[in-house]
């Protein structure tokens, strides 16, 4: 009989890149912005929303420099308008 003490290989955790700082960090570190496809933004601390998701760190620092360089509206392919932005600043410094 064979023992089946061999170690079991560990579950991979899925890597996102986030878009202000380029690094890659576990999918759980990270906060989702999703389109959904009415064409809504809106931030996902679920990570289960449907539509097309884009992720960022959990600082308003990475959120500022992507509104700088628009890498949210080509990422999820739409206009964001100042309004979104906001809310998802004051909600990220509430979640710090």
């Amino acid at each position: 009989m064979q023992e089946n003490n061999a170690a079991k290989p560990k579950k991979k955790l899925p890597e996102r890149k986030c878009l202000g700082c380029g690094e890659s960090k576990p999918k759980l570190m990270l906060v989702r912005i999703v389109r959904s496809p009415e064409g809504g933004v809106s931030l996902d601390l679920t990570g289960r929303k449907s539509g097309r998701g884009a992720y960022i760190c959990k600082n308003a620092e990475c959120l500022k420099k992507c509104r700088r360089a628009k890498r949210l509206e080509r990422s999820l392919e739409t206009e964001i308008p100042d309004d979104v932005y906001d809310a998802l600043e004051k909600e990220l410094s509430e979640n710090e």
